[in-house]
């Protein structure tokens, strides 16, 4: 299969298109006011703007807040087209209707490569393939908080809800007062006009509800006051004094507690169960056994009075568990069936250009490596968990959750009824990194609210359940050579990777609807890798998807997060290869990709690359673009006790057009971390079927003294805003790497980077 015939590769949508939308005009996000909570005395103005009496504004919020900020962002958003302050814009937790689906994000997954998708004059197949897959994500309408892309996707239909709401309220208060609507000022959310007449929204909302303002114009970005500040976020008095809300901070009446316990072999069954001695201890209401569903593991959970009594009585129940019957999954076993697919299967190309077979035939010397990357946890601080209530036909769910939409669906299936029966709050999420674009923990929470005769239940994983039962980023291995002429250029890169294809795997799980039965080419497994923006004349990247029957799912950064690590590494490799210093060398190779040039060089000069360093200490460097956004990092490290301690780590990014600077140096922070961990210590075993690491004891994470110095340098940008959450994640590794080849001479060429 060639890479022109998938458009739609990333989405699987085989057989869910429906041709007729084809010829259907786009369809507004601007949603309707009904869309909004009825609430006495405010007044809605379209899907996601309501004004209160005292003036304020209510927000539909439609994304889930994990730690990034995005409830913040989107509230400047909102702030700043209606000419008020940031404070007096409330959240309240979007409705199910479609207009809050992500675009942007299934726009994401299609697998064109950077340098042709970006720019003003977009390729025909690109501009076809965006407005397909954006005609087909807004009829989906599914809400996901995941890819890098609330911004992103919000950043149009946001501003223009918000534009509309004013232009609303100017025209109430120009029918009011008899004054044209071009004569009206706003400031501070105070509408006034020469004439010395005032109002605030509040005043003017009941007037401007049916109003249809035509042309409607978002403000000029000379003009903004918000947009581009270093906003405090407004969740920091919530998450510093205790009064905000997690998935675990849920209290309701009567509430009872789960415990559960799964079936600890890879696939495997219960296959017996005794829970008498359980059902005698103190405390204990209910044993039950817990079915599959969404792609959770089977087992049993005891509902208790308290977390307490159900731990302790799930350690009374007497289990007996199979293995699967295809035999026991073994990480040694994959490595290797791994290494023999690169050798005997040939893939499929996601990009090839020149001819790599006529430039490696020719070359004075061809260069080759492999690498590869281990399965990873999510270690999210707060564990898997949900309340859920069923009485009286009606499902409630408190859930920290990605995908509501999602959630809510799949908790009606298990229930049993409608989902305009099924009611989901969204909590704070204390971490997510995509593992809560899983809805398995809600499944099981309804079946134990389905057995709880009424009453509340909560669900609680235990640190080891979450470690043991993950969606786990894939292994990944790849095979990565380059041809040399005799005057010691390098003329071309070609790149085959295999490993698990983590779309379709969790379509099967959370979207059925559009699994189908043969899965179609997946750029998760090869981001990072066809779309590279050096300059060699000759490339070919290809992967070999592969179906190992370890659970797999979204981590962040997704196939970036390895597969940057495969391909700076290699490129650094070059580099020496040639003899050239490596910031150099990339710049060379980054003549048609100017963007990416400047990140590099602007964190070359802020590392102060090429200038002396403590004796013992090495710098190394590592590019890479993934959602949208290029991150450029340089890494200070030396060697400790044997092992790498990473000092500093300057980090430049262009991800256009930036809403708060300081929320972007934290997410930049944060990733860097959260990359580090990964790169020093990451790696999930498997071993007869079971998951080794079970707690921070053997699956450790970078502590506040190994966290290295982080400095974040913003390049200026017009263009729409891009991804943030993700993209500081993948250079981080190489960049390491890099480093402690410089200083040792070792190039390591497996995750996690050990002495």
């Amino acid at each position: 299969m060639k890479r022109r015939n998938l458009i739609l590769s990333g989405l699987g949508l085989t057989g869910a298109l429906v041709v007729g939308w084809g010829v259907m005009p786009p369809r507004s996000r601007l949603g309707k006011p009904d869309n909004m909570l009825l609430t006495e005395g405010d007044v809605a103005l379209n899907g996601w703007i309501k004004i209160a009496k005292d003036g304020s504004v209510v927000l539909a919020m439609h994304r889930s807040d994990m730690g990034q900020g995005i409830h913040n962002a989107l509230a400047m958003l909102v702030a700043e087209e209606l000419d008020m302050p940031l404070a007096k814009v409330r959240l309240e937790q979007a409705g199910h209707d479609a207009i809050y689906g992500n675009v942007a994000m299934f726009v994401g997954t299609l697998p064109f490569h950077p340098l042709k998708s970006e720019g003003k004059e977009k390729p025909m197949m690109v501009k076809t393939g965006e407005w397909v897959v954006s005609k087909v994500a807004r009829e989906l309408g599914v809400n996901a908080t995941g890819g890098s892309s609330s911004v992103k996707d919000a950043w149009e239909h946001l501003r223009t809800a918000a534009a509309t709401a004013k232009a609303s309220l100017f025209l109430s208060a120009a029918d009011q007062w008899k004054v044209p609507a071009k004569e009206l000022m706003v400031k501070e959310g105070v509408v006034s006009h020469a004439s010395g007449k005032s109002a605030h929204y509040g005043e003017l909302a009941k007037g401007a509800a049916g109003q249809t303002p035509a042309n409607v114009v978002l403000k000029d970005r000379k003009d903004w006051r918000l947009i581009g500040q270093a906003t405090p976020r407004a969740d920091v008095p919530a998450k510093t004094n205790g009064t905000a809300v997690f998935g675990i901070d849920v209290r309701l009446p009567n509430m009872l507690f789960a415990s559960i316990v799964q079936v600890p072999q890879m696939g495997g069954s219960l296959t017996s169960i005794d829970t008498k001695d359980a059902l005698a201890m103190p405390g204990v209401v209910k044993c039950i056994q817990l079915s599959s569903a969404a792609g959770s593991a089977p087992g049993f959970a005891v509902i208790a009075k308290t977390t307490w009594h159900a731990q302790q009585a799930a350690q009374k129940v007497k289990a007996e568990w199979a293995q699967r019957k295809e035999g026991a999954i073994d990480t040694q076993r994959i490595a290797t069936e791994l290494q023999d697919k690169l050798k005997t299967e040939s893939g499929f190309t996601f990009y090839e250009t020149g001819d790599v077979v006529k430039a490696e035939a020719g070359a004075a010397r061809v260069i080759q490596a492999q690498y590869t990357a281990p399965y990873l946890a999510h270690a999210t601080m707060e564990p898997m968990n949900c309340t859920a209530q069923f009485k009286d036909g009606q499902l409630e769910i408190w859930a920290p959750t990605q995908v509501p939409g999602l959630a809510r669906a799949a908790a009606a299936k298990v229930a049993g009824v409608s989902e305009d029966k099924v009611k989901v709050h969204v909590t704070l999420l204390g971490g997510g990194f995509g593992r809560r674009l899983e809805v398995d923990v809600v499944v099981q929470a309804t079946q134990l609210a389905m057995a709880a005769d009424g009453a509340p239940v909560q669900l609680v994983w235990t640190r080891e359940q979450d470690m043991t039962h993950d969606y786990y980023r894939p292994m990944h291995v790849a095979q990565l050579s380059a041809a040399v002429n005799a005057q010691g250029q390098v003329e071309s890169l070609q790149i085959k990777s295999a490993g698990d294809a983590i779309s379709p795997r969790w379509m099967s799980r959370v979207l059925p609807a559009l699994s189908g039965p043969v899965d179609a080419p997946d750029k998760t497994t090869a981001e990072g890798l066809f779309d590279l923006p050096y300059g060699f004349a000759h490339q070919r990247m290809s992967h070999v998807s592969t179906k190992m029957g370890v659970p797999i799912g979204f981590w962040r950064s997704v196939g970036h997060s390895h597969n940057a690590f495969f391909s700076e590494s290699f490129i650094d490799e070059l580099a020496i290869e040639s003899k050239q210093d490596p910031v150099a060398f990339r710049l060379a190779l980054l003549q048609d990709a100017p963007r990416y040039a400047a990140v590099l060089k602007l964190a070359a000069e802020k590392a102060k690359w090429g200038s002396a360093l403590p004796a013992g200490h090495a710098r190394g460097v590592a590019l890479h673009e993934s959602f949208g956004s290029i991150v450029a990092q340089v890494a200070e490290v030396s060697m400790q006790g044997g092992m790498p301690r990473v000092h500093r780590v300057v980090c430049a990014i262009d991800c256009g057009t930036v809403v708060n600077p300081g929320t972007v140096a934290q997410q930049v922070e944060s990733s860097v971390n959260f990359a580090l961990t990964a790169a020093l210590f990451g790696k999930i075993d498997i071993q007869a079927g079971v998951v080794q690491q079970s707690n921070f004891t053997n699956y450790p994470l970078v502590s506040m003294a190994q966290s290295p110095v982080v400095e974040t340098w913003i390049v200026p940008s017009t263009h729409s805003p891009e991804g943030v959450g993700e993209p500081a994640v993948p250079p981080l590794a190489p960049a390491v790497a890099n480093a402690i080849y410089q200083l040792t001479g070792q190039r390591h060429r497996a995750l996690p980077l050990k002495a």
